[in-house]
C-alpha cells in the first residue's frame, strides 16, 4: 500500500511588491557590482558590473533596469539604492540624489551576518545581503540596519579642520619622540625640541661620555627639526582657520556659545559642534548612542551584567568628551562635578575611570541641552566678558 507523504509548503517568496526596483552597490576602486531585484523577476536578483567611478555607466545600467521592468509589467518603477559607508564617502549618494534617485547609505557593521566560524564572504553575497536589508528597511523594520545620516557639504567640510589638526599634532609628537630617542641613545636627556632655542641648544649638546654630537647624527636631527617646524607652522595655520570659522559662525550656529562655559576652549568647542552637536537628536539616549557612550547590557536568562559603553559611535566626539570630563575641575561648583565626587567617595575612590565615562555621558547630554535649548548646567561658571 502506497502512502502519500504530505508535500512540504513552498518557501515564502521575498516580498517585492513595494513598487520599486531595489539596488545595492558593492564599491571598489576597479569595479562596482550592481545587484538588483525587480518586481518583474520575482525572487531572482540580477548582477552587473560597472567600471569604478563610471557614473554615466551606472546611470545607464539603472535606465536599462527600469526599461526591462516597464517592458515586463507595463509600469514604471522608481529606484531605491543602498551602499555601504566607506572609502568612497558620500559623493555617489549626492549624485544619485541629484538625479532624483532615492539613495541610502548604511553602516556596514549594522548588517546582520552569519556567526559561523568560517562564513563565506564574496561581493555577490554582500550585494544580496544589502538588497535584503534594504527591503526590510523599506517594509518598516526599525532594527534591521542603521542608515547613516549623510552630512551636508558644508557640515562635512567644517569638520576637516579639527581632524586635520589632530593628524598634525600626532605628526608633531612623532618628530619630538624621534629626536628624543636619537639623543637618548647618546646619553642625552632634557632636550626639548619644542622650545624656541632648540637649534642653539643642539649645537651645545654633549654625549654621555663627553663627546660632541657626531656630524651625521646632528644632520639627521636638523632635518627632523625642519620637518617639525613645518608641522608646527601648519598647526598654527589650521588653528587660525578654526578661530576664524568660529568667529564667522556666531550668527549662523550656536557653536561659539560653548566658549562661554569656563573650561571649554576653541578646539573642544569646534570638535563638539562639528562632530556631533550640529545634528538633530530626538532625546538624550540618541545623543549618548551617537558618541558611543550608551551602556551595553548582556542579559540572557539569569545572567545579567554590563559590558561597558558600546564604543559604536563617533570616536572623536567620545574621546573629546572623556578628556573634557577630566577637566571639570574648572567647574568645581557645578552639579555634575559634585555628582562625580560623591559617587567616587561612595565607592571609596574605586571605579574612578568607570565613573568618569558616566560623567562624560551626562556632560554631553547637558551640553546638547545648552546648545539646542539654552539650558545652562546647574552651578556652571561662565567666562568673564
Amino acid at each position: 500500500m502506497h502512502v502519500a507523504a504530505d508535500q512540504a509548503a513552498a518557501p515564502a517568496a521575498i516580498r517585492t511588491d513595494l513598487g520599486a526596483i531595489f539596488v545595492s552597490l558593492e564599491l571598489s576602486k576597479s569595479t562596482w557590482l550592481v545587484t538588483s531585484l525587480s518586481p518583474a523577476r520575482g525572487e531572482k536578483m540580477s548582477k552587473h558590473t560597472v567600471r569604478g567611478g563610471d557614473i554615466a555607466g551606472l546611470l545607464a545600467r539603472f535606465a536599462q533596469l527600469q526599461d526591462k521592468a516597464h517592458t515586463s509589467t507595463g509600469r514604471h518603477f522608481a529606484l531605491v539604492v543602498i551602499q555601504e559607508a566607506g572609502l568612497d564617502g558620500f559623493w555617489i549618494h549626492r549624485v544619485l540624489e541629484a538625479e532624483e534617485i532615492e539613495s541610502h547609505v548604511v553602516d556596514a557593521a549594522s548588517i546582520a551576518t552569519s556567526r559561523r566560524r568560517r562564513r563565506a564572504k564574496t561581493d555577490k553575497i554582500d550585494g544580496e545581503a544589502l538588497v535584503r536589508a534594504l527591503l526590510a528597511y523599506k517594509r518598516g523594520e526599525p532594527r534591521v540596519c542603521a542608515m547613516v545620516r549623510v552630512p551636508g557639504v558644508k557640515e562635512e567640510d567644517r569638520r576637516r579642520i579639527g581632524r586635520e589638526r589632530k593628524v598634525l599634532v600626532g605628526e608633531r609628537t612623532c618628530h619630538v619622540n624621534r629626536i628624543k630617542g636619537l639623543l637618548f641613545a647618546q646619553g642625552i636627556t632634557g632636550y626639548e625640541p619644542l622650545r624656541r632655542d632648540r637649534r642653539h641648544r643642539l649645537e651645545e649638546l654633549k654625549t654621555g661620555d663627553g663627546r660632541a654630537l657626531p656630524e651625521h647624527l646632528k644632520g639627521q636631527i636638523r632635518r627632523e627639526l625642519d620637518r617639525l617646524e613645518l608641522v608646527m607652522a601648519q598647526i598654527k595655520e589650521v588653528q587660525a582657520e578654526r578661530d576664524a570659522l568660529l568667529a564667522i559662525e556666531v550668527a549662523e550656529t550656536p557653536a561659539p556659545t560653548l566658549l562661554d562655559l569656563k573650561g571649554i576652549g576653541p578646539e573642544c568647542a569646534a570638535i563638539l559642534y562639528s562632530e556631533g552637536l550640529f545634528r538633530h537628536f530626538d532625546n538624550r539616549r540618541q545623543v549618548a548612542a551617537y558618541a558611543g557612550l550608551a551602556p551595553t547590557p548582556w542579559q540572557s536568562g539569569s545572567v545579567q551584567h554590563e559590558q561597558g559603553v558600546s564604543k559604536a559611535g563617533n570616536p572623536r566626539l567620545r574621546t573629546t568628551m572623556i578628556e573634557l570630563a577630566w577637566l571639570l575641575r574648572n567647574q568645581p561648583a557645578s552639579a555634575l562635578t559634585r555628582w562625580f565626587h560623591e559617587r567616587v567617595m561612595r565607592n571609596q575612590g574605586r571605579l574612578k575611570k568607570t565613573t568618569i565615562v558616566a560623567l562624560a555621558r551626562k556632560l554631553l547630554v547637558a551640553l546638547w541641552k545648552y546648545v539646542t535649548a539654552g539650558v545652562v548646567i546647574e552651578g556652571a561658571v561662565m567666562k568673564a566678558v
